[in-house]
């Protein structure tokens, strides 16, 4: 059935099949540069560049950055919210042949010190405000120069001013170190040019992180066919232009930011909306000052949007569509947004997509004239998708769930210092293809549309962000008090999912809300905020499978059962 592709005849002007270029991904970019050198590449609050100028900055990077012994096959770790200096730096590293890895800005010093060793940067762009948190770990890593930034350095004269006299003066003076170079001196600095890179479409360029099909986090080798057939592809579904402008509130280190919010759209040669912050009413603001012709972003953005004043009497006509991603699109919100964006002159259908890590971000969606209820939509040109029976290779009949399985260019080179994994999610089957293993259960109807249905990998998702329920699970254990621990995402009404910790303590007596804001504030000093259980609930042990693991699936299904129970309570 996937050799038919029975989704083809709902492409209409999207090409089946797209030529991509052996290159890298600054070539790439600079093919965008020449044919739209006027135009503008991105706009970040005020601070607007073209594309001529944008090169210009990624030129003068790429020397500085080769002047400081960055090349080919080193790694440079970006921590950076939706900024400038994250994309200039971004493409600067690819012109040298070096591998960009991705990681959230907030990152505790225990979580940056595993994502630098696994990739073993040698390099890192940060901003000023988290450049305590490096320094701690800076001795076990193989890290050599940091380069701070902060907002400010990216603002007009005004803004800029008025940056440093709130924010800029709160953050205390970086000592001086042959280790630390201000991206501000650099950027002004003349440097002698760097070598030129005969970029390999299938090196490795970017690592961006995962939790693959354990649930435990992963570092995901993407190569720069990779990132150029996955943005080529987006832009075609969206017949990207130098007229249009995506809006992107979506962070660098999240594929489905990167791949489609900002490289696609430069594969289309459009402008990038950038903003560091995610509150839904600066967001509102912006849509109505900026008037993209794309917005894209999680389940949660658009629930929040259809609330917010700022949206409310906005002119929405230049709206041409709006996609969701990231997790799963309640009906309800569905329906709330067009409605709003109806009101205010638009017309357009919030449509879902579906994508992974493992394949850059998203590999299909709904097509812009069509809507099946519930649907993902159909593959991109030049993607396989196939449901196999769980466990199998074996195609599942049209209509059965499965496991979803795909093929296509943008699918990585496997995960970084994992040989089993990368066994177990890319494997070779009998058509003697090679196909990803996505660990989601899917449906598919007759005519190629996909339905989600669940993860067969252990992942919750909050607010669009991945957490890892293992990496939790050990935080928490780490706790002297903790015999036994199980995380789980429970529903959320705002952000679909949050995370429940579930624990078993040494001195059962000692259980409470103090101890609950105990273990909850343990795990704040080593994880990001999303990953931080919202509530933890103490038990005196925990259910176990047959084969004495902890019983997730089992709390799981308890939690989704509460509000029935609490129900029929009620009534009594």
């Amino acid at each position: 059935m996937y050799e038919k592709k029975p989704w083809l005849k709902f492409y209409g002007d999207v090409p089946v099949s797209i030529d991509y270029p052996r290159i890298s991904m600054h070539e790439s970019l600079m093919r965008s540069v020449e044919k739209n050198p006027d135009s503008i590449a991105y706009d970040f609050i005020g601070t607007r560049s073209s594309y001529r100028k944008f090169a210009e900055d990624i030129e003068r990077l790429a020397n500085a950055l080769s002047h400081l012994g960055l090349g080919k096959g080193d790694c440079i770790t970006i921590a950076m919210p939706t900024t400038p200096q994250g994309i200039i730096c971004f493409y600067a590293a690819n012109r040298l042949g070096a591998v960009a890895s991705m990681i959230p800005p907030e990152s505790t010093a225990e979580e940056i010190r595993f994502y630098l060793n696994i990739s073993k940067s040698n390099f890192a762009l940060i901003l000023d405000v988290t450049y305590p948190s490096f320094r701690k770990i800076m001795g076990d890593t193989n890290l050599e120069v940091i380069i701070v930034t902060n907002v400010g350095d990216c603002l007009p004269g005004a803004k800029r001013i008025g940056y440093y006299m709130t924010k800029g003066r709160k953050f205390s003076p970086l000592p001086k170190g042959s280790h630390v170079r201000w991206w501000k001196e650099l950027m002004k600095k003349r440097y002698p040019p760097a070598p030129e890179e005969n970029g390999n479409a299938d090196d490795l360029a970017v690592i961006l992180f995962s939790g693959g099909t354990t649930g435990t986090p992963k570092g995901v080798m993407l190569s720069n066919l990779n990132f150029i057939s996955e943005g080529m592809q987006a832009a075609a579904w969206g017949n990207f232009s130098s007229e249009d402008s995506i809006l992107t509130s979506l962070p660098l280190f999240h594929g489905f930011g990167l791949g489609v919010c900002v490289n696609a759209i430069f594969m289309g040669g459009g402008a990038c909306i950038m903003t560091p912050t995610s509150k839904p009413e600066s967001i509102a603001s912006l849509i109505r000052e900026k008037k993209p012709t794309f917005i894209v972003g999680v389940p949660t953005l658009y629930e929040s949007l259809s609330r917010s004043r700022n949206f409310q009497g906005a002119d929405l006509r230049h709206l041409k569509a709006a996609f969701s991603g990231a997790d799963t699109l309640p009906r309800r919100v569905k329906e709330d947004f067009e409605e709003r964006v109806r009101t205010c002159g638009g017309n357009i259908r919030l449509l879902e997509g579906y994508g992974l890590t493992e394949a850059v971000t998203a590999i299909m969606a709904t097509p812009l004239t069509e809507y099946r209820e519930g649907s993902i939509g159909i593959p991109y040109p030049d993607m396989l998708a196939k449901i196999v029976k769980k466990g199998t290779t074996k195609e599942a009949p049209v209509g059965e769930d499965g496991e979803l399985c795909i093929h296509g260019p943008p699918v990585m080179l496997g995960y970084l210092g994992e040989p089993e994994a990368t066994a177990q999610t890319l494997r070779k089957h009998a058509d003697g293809r090679t196909w990803l293993h996505t660990g989601d259960i899917v449906s598919m109807d007759e005519d190629g549309f996909f339905y989600y249905k669940l993860r067969l990998k252990r992942m919750i998702k909050s607010s669009g962000m991945i957490v890892y329920p293992g990496q939790v699970e050990a935080v928490l254990l780490n706790h002297p008090n903790v015999e036994a621990a199980c995380v789980i995402g429970i529903p959320d009404q705002h952000q679909g999912e949050r995370v429940k910790g579930f624990v078993v303590l040494k001195e059962p007596p000692e259980a409470g809300k103090k101890m609950e804001e105990i273990l909850i504030d343990h795990c704040r000093k080593s994880l990001i905020r999303w990953s931080c259980p919202s509530e933890v609930e103490f038990r005196k042990d925990l259910p176990l499978t047959p084969a004495g693991k902890i019983a997730f699936r089992e709390l799981e299904e308890e939690e989704i059962e509460k509000p029935r129970l609490e129900e029929r309570s009620g009534k009594k």
